[in-house]
């Protein structure tokens, strides 16, 4: 398995906004991909702007499926006007309990 953490730090005052694309974004990944296991949104509890994607697919491959989904791209219209910073980091999976 494979796994990134995505951090997105978003624009004063676009919070609820953020929010709503991401977690539909996030819930469309596990219900209509097959290779996306887990797609969790996490807030950092020291900075309400900034956001952690915790993303687990079966393999890379299920990962660049995802970037080509609808509601992926669809998601991408808006968020590239709100997200001031990414950062991504790979991992692989070494054990899911």
């Amino acid at each position: 398995m494979f796994c990134i953490f995505v951090k997105n730090e978003v624009k004063a005052g676009c919070r609820e906004q953020y929010l709503s694309i991401i977690k539909e974004n996030a819930k469309a990944s596990v219900e209509n991909e097959e290779g996306c296991i887990v797609f969790d949104v996490l807030n950092d509890q020291t900075n309400d702007h900034h956001f952690y994607l915790y993303e687990i697919y079966s393999d890379e491959s299920a990962l660049s499926e995802h970037k080509i989904a609808p509601h992926y791209i669809e998601s991408r219209k808006y968020l590239g006007d709100i997200v001031e910073a990414v950062s991504v980091i790979r991992c692989d999976v070494l054990e899911k309990n």
